[in-house]
């Protein structure tokens, strides 16, 4: 399936014509959603691929924490989210992701309308109402209050083709933090492929 899925993704690279250049992209611009998600899957294989985009750039790759995440120094600070300015970059699996000086992700997220769906205050007003603990205890409970959260800014579905195959393609503002970087918020984008059957099914 994987296989399938790495021609399915080739071909719709092959077939979408590039809006821009890899080399031409700005990594602000792919923070801040400016991207399709075929624009943005080419800039992102490049940053490492035969390009070297990051290279090219003077990015200086840095261990990271998380072993999900490969994070690159900038050698200037970029602005994104308005005022926030930062030297570091990260990039997951379909993310790329802005390394905040916030400690508190809701500070930004307030100002995107996006809410966490891992708020852990349903879970606090519970132990409370029920009689057992005290709101302090209840509290203490939760030491690291995990911040997940989105906004969809762009939802595509191509119906299945001559091939068989179809596509859903997302991109959407997420914010939000990691056990692995404490005091930090992960400001960024996703840019998410879905390959579908005829009957429109994810694969």
């Amino acid at each position: 399936m994987f296989i399938l899925y790495a021609l399915m993704l080739a071909a719709m690279l092959q077939q979408t014509p590039a809006k821009t250049d890899p080399a031409d992209v700005s990594e602000i611009d792919a923070i801040s959603c400016r991207l399709d998600v075929p624009s943005y899957m080419r800039f992102a294989m490049a940053i490492d691929g035969d390009e070297q985009l990051a290279r090219t750039r003077g990015w200086k790759k840095i261990v990271s924490p998380n072993s999900f995440m490969a994070e690159y120094d900038l050698p200037k600070p970029i602005t994104v989210a308005g005022a926030y300015s930062t030297r570091r970059i990260g990039f997951t699996g379909d993310s790329i992701l802005a390394v905040l000086d916030v400690a508190d992700p809701a500070i930004v997220a307030r100002a995107e309308k996006i809410d966490n769906s891992m708020s852990a205050r349903p879970m606090i007003d519970a132990m409370v109402a029920s009689g057992k603990v005290t709101r302090a205890q209840a509290e203490a409970e939760f030491p690291f209050r995990k911040f997940l959260g989105e906004r969809i800014m762009t939802d595509v579905t191509e119906p299945a083709g001559k091939d068989g195959y179809g596509s859903h393609m997302v991109v959407a503002r997420t914010i939000s933090n990691v056990t692995t970087h404490p005091g930090k918020t992960l400001y960024g984008c996703a840019y998410r492929f879905d390959m579908l059957d005829k009957d429109g099914t994810s694969l």
